[in-house]
């Protein structure tokens, strides 16, 4: 059960430093108004998202095999 709450705790804690983005992302929203750079960052952080997800499946698939190895 620990192992399945790291796994959101570890994607909240990576996912906060949103300033790190790349310099043509960057240069983008600092041209443009406020609301509009926040919407940039929500569909990188949505595009961002599903490779995320997938690692995570695959991570927990690995774990279950290992489990499932060990009885």
């Amino acid at each position: 059960m620990r192992r399945l709450l790291l796994v959101p705790a570890l994607f909240t804690a990576l996912s906060l430093p949103v300033g790190a983005q790349c310099v043509m992302c960057y240069r983008t929203a600092h041209a443009q108004n406020a609301a509009r750079s926040r919407v940039l960052n929500m569909g990188i952080l949505l595009l961002g998202a599903p490779p995320f997800l997938i690692l995570a499946g695959f991570v927990a698939f690995v774990f279950s095999k290992d489990r499932m190895f060990r009885e």
